[in-house]
């Protein structure tokens, strides 16, 4: 019987992982699969080794880092020692997956990448990790092919999970009504990340946004979308001290909410090219400590952060960064797209460019095939 071991590091790679465990079943029952994940790897079946929910945290923090050597040092003895898996499937979370497939190379493991980190936007110097211990990169974007080839590492487009994994846009006033959201204000979607590193950084500042905005257009109504992986007692806190914003907060209501929000304020990642595929308006905002913020500056290979900005190579969202990521600026920009309709259509017109240039094609059920067929 084969086995295959998958790493992921959060939230969004376990769910993209367990879109590829669903296609290998269909092919190939009889693959043995283990995993670092969690519900959804778990939901399909899976037996996980352990749960990522430690490893979302994020910072030039020592404790952080020796907790995630400790864990890969475990991992790849635990595949050496006892799993003895035929492939390891990467997926995601570059710093720490790249780090351990070192390891694992050490030890002669097969091991391929489903949606590899983002060399092309920073640290092009990981291409010789890449090279070196990873037999075969499964690319989500078109244009990083070229890299890869260019390095002589073995590659290949699968398109991006995204567009096979989001539902139909919902219909806008169905939801409002089993909600018993308000009709005749408009809604405002509040994703402050996945992460506690960002709800630290981030929630505060965008319920701060939240308050001004409300205080210029009285007509608005928020949602806060909490992360699954995200505990109450990080989130509830520092919502209580904005009970006049009358903010509901929703779990497992992503989609829905980034359908049919009249404007979204985003932490920058994934969410931003979801909500792109909606066409629907937003602003991204990150912030964090200056140390890093700095190390970043050294090391990003583009100027932009926001992946619809990346893919059109336009600057279609506005990014609200580091020192420029206050209330007032936030604020300012959502009401420029709650105001100016000119605005908020050309926006919405330039989102739906951004689907048109992701492959159609299924890639989990197209990544599966490949592993099947190379296990």
């Amino acid at each position: 019987m084969k086995k295959l071991f998958i790493i992921t590091g959060e939230y969004s790679g376990d769910r993209h992982a367990a879109d590829v465990v669903r296609e290998i079943k269909k092919i190939n029952p009889e693959i043995q699969i283990e995993a670092v994940g969690g519900v959804n790897l778990a939901n399909e079946g899976v037996k996980l080794y352990c749960d990522h929910s430690k490893m979302s945290a994020m910072g030039f923090n020592l404790k952080i880092i020796l907790t995630h050597i400790n864990l890969g040092e475990k991992i790849a003895h635990y595949l050496k020692d006892e799993y003895k898996p035929d492939m390891v499937l990467l997926i995601d979370y570059g710093g720490f997956n790249l780090n351990l497939s070192k390891l694992l190379h050490k030890y002669g493991f097969k091991i391929y990448y489903y949606i590899p980190p983002q060399i092309w936007a920073s640290r092009k110097w990981r291409l010789n990790t890449v090279k070196k211990c990873i037999n075969k990169v499964l690319t989500i974007f078109p244009f990083e092919n070229e890299m890869y080839e260019k390095a002589g590492i073995d590659v290949e487009f699968v398109g991006h999970p995204l567009l096979a994994e989001m539902p139909d846009k919902f219909d806008k006033e169905k939801f409002f009504t089993e909600n018993n959201l308000d009709k005749s204000k408009k809604l405002i979607s509040i994703f402050p990340g996945s992460r506690t590193f960002e709800i630290n950084n981030l929630l505060k500042l965008f319920l701060d946004s939240a308050r001004i905005i409300k205080s210029k257009n009285k007509d608005v109504q928020f949602i806060l979308c909490q992360a699954p992986n995200i505990k109450d007692s990080l989130i509830n806190p520092i919502v209580d001290n904005y009970k006049d914003l009358n903010i509901r907060i929703m779990k497992n209501k992503n989609y829905e909410l980034l359908s049919v929000s009249d404007a979204l304020i985003l932490a920058s990642g994934t969410v931003a090219l979801e909500a792109a595929i909606y066409g629907t308006p937003m602003i991204i905002s990150y912030r964090g400590p200056w140390f890093l913020y700095g190390v970043y500056m050294l090391v990003r290979c583009i100027k932009r952060v926001c992946l619809p900005n990346i893919i059109m190579n336009q600057d279609i969202v506005p990014e609200i960064l580091q020192a420029k990521a206050k209330p007032s600026i936030i604020a300012d920009n959502i009401n420029k797209i709650l105001e100016n309709d000119e605005y908020r259509n050309s926006m919405i017109k330039s989102l739906k460019n951004v689907k048109q240039k992701l492959s159609t094609s299924n890639a989990a059920e197209k990544a599966a095939e490949i592993i099947v067929n190379n296990i």
